[in-house]
Formats: structure tokens, sequence, C-alpha cells
């Protein structure tokens, strides 16, 4: 964490309100948080899930974007009709999201993977349940851990969206190479079937050596 609070609109309260500690995988980001929100708000939200806009509810419809960072992807969704929860646990990025998308459509949640356990206390479940560059930050015993938890979240007939990143992970941030096929096997058990898998998408922030697969899972209607 910076010594001193950053230039812009968050005050210094909630600056000084931002913990110590900070959940596993959030490494780097706060840090960076003012750059990275230059970075990702330079790519539309169309363009990022251009594979799988089409699976995306046209009714208004309950997301959830776990790890929403500069909101970019919430305010894609509001702005198609649809009620968010935008999970985001670095400060330093949700304070910023907040004043830069704002909208009664989105509500945003300071909670982390592999638990979410302030989301599972409000017992809701959605539509679409999405995770944009975030399933690489959890280790394999975290990544056994969450997909249980995250798969409850979604609803009979609802979606789960995700992206796995490949490549070299840059200096100063935690990430894990996982597989397709890791993640196939983890959802699976828990209801989730795979209705689109892409390999070898490649980075829109133009970063070397690094692709990304897009998975997504459906929930069926006649499952128990």
């Amino acid at each position: 964490m910076r010594d001193v609070a950053p230039a812009g609109p968050i005050s210094v309260v909630a600056w000084l309100a931002v913990g110590a500690s900070r959940p596993s995988g959030t490494e780097g980001y706060a840090d960076e948080a003012e750059e990275l929100v230059k970075q990702y708000e330079r790519i539309s939200f169309t363009e990022v899930h251009r594979q799988v806009i089409h699976l995306i509810p046209t009714a208004p419809s309950r997301i959830l974007d776990i790890g929403a960072g500069t909101g970019r992807d919430a305010a894609g969704f509001a702005a198609m009709g649809h009620r968010v929860i935008a999970v985001e646990p670095t400060a330093e990025l949700r304070l910023r999201a907040k004043a830069l998308h704002p909208s009664r459509r989105i509500e945003w949640l300071d909670d982390s993977l592999p638990d979410l356990i302030h989301l599972h206390q409000r017992g809701e479940t959605f539509d679409v349940v999405m995770l944009t560059a975030v399933w690489m930050h959890l280790d394999q015993q975290q990544r056994r851990r969450a997909m249980p938890r995250v798969a409850g979240l979604v609803r009979v007939g609802g979606l789960m969206i995700l992206s796995l990143r490949h490549g070299p992970v840059p200096p100063g941030r935690r990430m894990f190479e996982v597989t397709a096929a890791e993640t196939m096997s983890l959802a699976q058990p828990h209801g989730l079937e795979v209705i689109l898998k892409y390999d070898h998408q490649d980075a829109l922030l133009g970063r070397p050596g690094v692709t990304w697969t897009r998975l997504a899972f459906a929930r069926p209607r006649n499952a128990a």
C-alpha cells in the first residue's frame, strides 16, 4: 500500500479505511489502481466479451460480477438493463469504479474469493455469474474451495462465464496457470455443464506471451 493518499475523487477518510491486510490474489492491484483504471477503461465492454455476449439474456436479469475491477463490465451490463452485484475486494479499485460508473442498477460489495462470505449471507442466486480475469489468482486448493461457492450462486437456467489467463506473470502479482480441463472437472460435479470453450484468445492489452481461454457453463433447467 502507498504511504500517501492518492490524488483524485477518493476521500482521505475512505483511504484510511482501507485495511492493511488484503485477500490473496489482489497483490499489486491497489498500488497500480490509477494506471489500471486507464488501461481497462480503454477497452470496451463489448470488445472484451465479444465471444460470449450472445449468451447474456436480453430480458432484465440479475448479474453477479466477481472481481469487478474498474466497473467497466458492471456498467456494460447495467446499460443492457440488468441489475448487477459488483464484487471487488480492492478498495482502491472499488471506490474509483463507483465514482467512474455511478448507476442505480449497480450495487457494490466488498467481498472476495474463495469463500464470498458476505455474498452467501444474502442468500441470492443469479442469472449470470461472471469471473473475468479472476480465477487465475486462486491456487489449486482455493479453486477447489471456491468452485462450489461460486456454482451455488448460479440459479437454474443460469450461466457462469469465466476467463483463464495463460502466460508470464507480471511482477508483484499472484497468478497461477489454470487449465480448462481442470476448471470443467471442478464445475461438473456442481451441476454446471460447459456450453462454450474458446482457446488462444489474444490479450487485448497487448501483453507479450499472454493468451486467454474463455469458458461458459450452464445449469440446466432439468438439473436437480
